[in-house]
């Protein structure tokens, strides 16, 4: 594998009526667990969350999008460059926007974002990353990861995902999309 280094700056940054442009995903697999109750082991399904660089706080791998790449790419190279995570993007799970406090600029001042999140299937785990230095990534149960969304958005991205992979996918399938978000990732990936 060749060496992986993470896009800085914001010179490719896109920007929309004020706010700067966000991509970002829930990487998410699933795991067995026991049941308890009746000797059966079943499937649960598990998100990962990383470290804030600005602190311990965890947060979903999301960046800035940029003029070269269209969400779906954007939200997959942050996957890969802040949590070290490949996977099939399963759906959009929708757009929120936040105040960040840590990235205002010429070009939105007041730090308004728009995110664009989605579900990540989370394929391949690598051993190095980009930004292994800087972030720790956890995989946490469904409960553990709401506690540690630390704003309203966060919860809601989470609460979608959940509402819609939580059943994880039948023998040898893949999580089905409807077939909206089917035609919806398809028009996002030539966006």
């Amino acid at each position: 594998m060749g060496d992986l280094v993470a896009r800085t700056g914001r010179h490719q940054q896109r920007y929309e009526d004020g706010y700067r442009l966000v991509a970002g995903c829930v990487p998410y697999r699933y795991t067995l667990a026991d049941d308890t109750c009746n000797g059966n082991t079943k499937q649960r399904l598990e998100v990962l969350m990383i470290t804030s660089q600005s602190g311990p706080r965890l947060v979903f791998p999301k960046g800035g999008w940029e003029n070269d790449e269209t969400v779906v790419e954007a939200a997959r190279r942050e996957a890969l460059e802040e949590a070290g995570v490949r996977g099939e993007i399963k759906g959009k799970l929708g757009s929120w926007e936040f105040r960040s406090k840590s990235h205002r600029d010429e070009c939105s001042p007041e730090g308004l974002c728009k995110a664009d999140m989605f579900a990540m299937h989370v394929t391949e785990q690598l051993n190095s990353w980009p930004e292994q230095d800087a972030r720790e990534r956890k995989w946490l149960a469904i409960s553990t990861a709401l506690e540690q969304c630390r704003y309203d958005w966060m919860r809601e991205v989470l609460n979608v995902c959940v509402s819609r992979y939580s059943v994880p996918p039948s023998s040898n399938s893949d999580v089905p999309i409807s077939p909206n978000c089917s035609s919806e990732l398809a028009d996002l990936e030539q966006s």
